[in-house]
């Protein structure tokens, strides 16, 4: 009994360190960093645009057939509203969170409106705009893939003019010109894929006054047509909401 007792103690005795030494060589495991990939808003991109928007006109009457007329006479104003489409292209620098670009945009348009004027009874006055575009820098804050930003530039609208008859509606008179000002906006913009993104923007256009010649259409009884009418003076400013789709043409690059 005693050589089986001794027997089995000296076993365990043996086998005791190797189990050990088997338990501390079992590989330990490491866990694995996340990674965080972040948008990226460089590089040249295109897209379109649409919405509305509305031009506020005001008229004065400084010269009627050759006679001068001062002080100016007030003719009324009139909100000219409608939709737009059009397209944009740009490039954008991303440096840390903030946001650097220069963009051109050219739309078309049809804001068009009137108002019975105040000086020639009958007639009514009507403003409307047909393309207008913007050339603008823009600064933005970005966290990953939503930018706010703020632009500012130059703008051009074109402008057709008429004066026409209230009871027939035949036009009587017009005029017409490409006015250059200022313009000022902001904009939301989220990108929903690696090189695609959706935002709204609202610009304000700072048109000035300008003096437009008018001249006697075709119409115009007993008067040769192209023969000029008078000078009114004109106001504008305009206020423009659009929805934009952008594609980034260069290769998406995640930042880690």
């Amino acid at each position: 009994m005693k050589k089986v007792l001794l027997g089995t103690v000296a076993l365990i005795a043996l086998t005791a360190p190797v189990s050990a030494a088997d338990l501390a060589a079992q590989p330990s495991t490491k866990a694995i960093p996340m990674v965080t990939q972040i948008y990226d808003w460089s590089g040249f991109y295109t897209g379109v645009n649409g919405g509305g928007g509305s031009a506020h006109h005001c008229w004065d009457v400084v010269n009627a057939g050759g006679l001068i007329i001062a002080p100016p006479l007030a003719m009324g104003c009139h909100n000219a509203t409608g939709g737009t489409v059009g397209g944009q292209i740009g490039y954008r620098w991303q440096i840390a969170n903030s946001v650097f670009g220069l963009e051109a945009q050219g739309n078309w348009a049809d804001f068009k409106g009137s108002n019975a004027n105040l000086a020639f009874a009958g007639v009514q006055d009507e403003s409307k705009i047909d393309a207008f575009g913007l050339f603008t820098g823009q600064i933005g804050y970005v966290w990953d893939n939503v930018l706010l930003y703020v632009k500012g530039g130059a703008a051009g609208v074109r402008d057709k003019y008429r004066v026409f008859d209230f009871a027939t509606g035949l036009t009587i008179d017009n005029g017409r010109e490409t006015r250059w000002g200022g313009a000022v906006g902001a904009g939301l913009e989220v990108g929903f894929a690696p090189n695609w993104s959706v935002g709204i923007e609202y610009d304000h256009l700072f048109m000035g006054r300008r003096d437009v010649d008018f001249f006697f259409s075709a119409g115009s009884v007993g008067i040769p047509a192209g023969a000029r009418a008078g000078t009114a003076r004109i106001s504008q400013d305009v206020d423009i909401g659009l929805v934009r789709v952008n594609y980034r043409l260069s290769d998406a690059v995640a930042k880690y």
